[in-house]
């Protein structure tokens, strides 16, 4: 039995919806742990392309039970939209689809206080929130006011918990001209949406320890970046959850001893949605070549992604927060027709050189770059390592050193068969 965790290595959007669904072939059973719909995963399967913001991307594997467990913020028309979709195109039937109990479920009212908050910051630079109304969920469930799936089957339970969170959130909505939901508003809003996923819900931790238990293998997968963990990150301008490796234990209720390999996914270059520091943004028109053909625009919010080089100093940080065993390197191909290529090894801070993220001053610092040949060659069509351009075997070479991890993936398209596998992490 192995249990593989997936985590992306920068800030989101490295193309983790793949590399799920690639390694899927090999797992059993495929659980998301933290995170809500502000995550999107983009699949190409068969020259079809499928979104997911909440189920794994793993259910287009027949063989995947797909968990979504206790640790995801859960916006229920939006995961209703994606089980209605997967329905109407036969895959539901063919898929095993389980919804953790205990999840917080995020109400409409989340969605209004996340965009009133991102609106009026009093002229501090905004945080980029996708206002999906994920870090208001967050915050009632750490303030011990959330609702989780099981409470919407308890009418009495779940009108008591509205109420605890009405009463907190009204001041503020009011100072901002808006209305507060009555209970009997939110309850008839969450009614029908909750008797659709009602065949789903289960009590996941279970499910997923009798999986182990039987040497299931199981795949984890994480959503956002490891420097948009609200701990590791660049804070404030993260996500409003644990996105590291070590999430998925609390996220889906396993211990550390359970997650044998740990794989860290990259983009061959850098990219980040928002605001907050960023070393290596190219402002130029290698930025704008970049985010073109590596079509650099949200799944989620269809923002265009912000383009730099490869920043070994984040992915490094990310091997080291997450105890990576593997990298997975997306969009390669993207690189292919430049003169030269750039890995930044380190930064300048205030005249010192530094090789890690500092508490402060990574908007101010200068990255030290290496400097190392392009490749002219279309590499869309290499299914062999040993048959990509020397060029840019270098500078996956020189990629692998600077982070410590050895490379087990190059993707070199967005099609699931634009794939290189130069090692499997099922098979330890």
């Amino acid at each position: 039995m192995t249990v593989v965790s997936v985590i992306g290595a920068q800030w989101g959007d490295e193309g983790k919806g793949k590399v799920v669904d690639i390694f899927a072939e090999w797992a059993e059973m495929v659980v998301r742990y933290q995170g809500g719909n502000n995550a999107g995963h983009t699949l190409v399967v068969g020259g079809q392309k499928t979104i997911f913001h909440l189920i794994p991307s793993g259910i287009l594997r027949e063989n995947a039970r797909c968990v979504l467990a206790q640790g995801l913020v859960v916006d229920l028309k939006v995961l209703t939209d994606e089980i209605d979709k997967l329905d109407e195109s036969g895959l539901l039937a063919k898929a095993s689809l389980h919804i953790s109990d205990h999840a917080h479920v995020i109400l409409p009212y989340h969605l209004t206080l996340d965009r009133i908050r991102e609106e009026d910051r009093s002229g501090a630079v905004p945080i980029g929130s996708t206002r999906r109304g994920i870090g208001p969920c967050y915050e009632d469930k750490i303030g011990r006011r959330g609702i989780r799936i099981g409470d919407l089957y308890q009418p009495e339970r779940l009108a008591e918990l509205l109420e605890s969170s009405l009463a907190y959130w009204r001041p503020m909505l009011a100072a901002r001209g808006e209305t507060a939901p009555s209970i009997a508003d939110v309850t008839a809003y969450l009614a029908p949406l909750a008797e659709r996923i009602r065949p789903f819900v289960t009590d996941t931790v279970a499910l997923v320890h009798d999986a182990l238990d039987e040497d299931v293998p199981t795949l984890l997968e994480g959503a956002q970046g490891v420097m948009l963990d609200i701990d590791h990150g660049t804070y404030p301008f993260v996500t409003s959850s644990n996105t590291i490796a070590g999430a998925a234990c609390t996220g889906i209720g396993v211990g550390p001893t359970a997650i044998d390999e740990v794989v860290l996914i990259a983009k061959a270059y850098t990219t980040r949605v928002g605001s907050g520091p960023f070393p290596t943004e190219l402002s130029d028109a290698t930025g704008d070549c970049i985010r073109e053909v590596g079509a650099e625009f949200g799944s989620t919010t269809g923002r265009p992604r912000r383009c730099g080089w490869f920043d070994a100093v984040v992915s490094r940080h990310a091997a080291r927060v997450c105890g990576g065993t593997w990298l997975a390197i997306t969009k390669l191909d993207v690189l292919s027709g430049l003169d030269e290529v750039r890995i930044c090894t380190g930064y300048r801070l205030d005249g010192r050189e530094i090789n890690a993220i500092p508490l402060h001053g990574l908007d101010r610092v200068e990255p030290i770059y290496r400097i190392m040949p392009g490749w002219k060659e279309d590499i869309t069509g290499v299914r062999d390592a040993a048959q990509l351009p020397q060029a840019a075997k270098d500078y996956l070479n020189e990629i692998e050193r600077l982070t410590g991890c050895p490379i087990c993936l190059i993707s070199v398209g967005p099609g699931r068969e634009q794939t290189i596998l130069t090692h499997n992490p099922f098979d330890t």
